[in-house]
């Protein structure tokens, strides 16, 4: 499934979310890294949404920020 990459920052909790879609129930979750839990399709396995857990501190911490995964980046089409 193509899909536009949505972010949404929670500051109270200091948690950015990258979605390709709406979390729902049925994701399997998978802590990926230390603090980079990824929300997997139950039947593919592929990777829907990304929660990385104290952002603003691992910014602040490292001038270089690095997830766990490999990134395919393409323009969306646009209607």
């Amino acid at each position: 499934m193509d899909a536009k990459l949505g972010f949404e920052y929670d500051n109270e909790g200091d948690i950015l979310y990258i979605n390709k879609r709406p979390p729902y129930s049925e994701q399997e979750s998978e802590e990926i890294d230390y603090g980079v839990i990824a929300r997997l399709n139950p039947d593919t396995g592929d990777i829907e949404n990304l929660e990385i857990l104290f952002f603003s501190k691992r910014l602040s911490e490292k001038t270089l920020f690095e997830l766990p995964i490999i990134a395919d980046f393409r323009l969306a089409a646009t209607a």
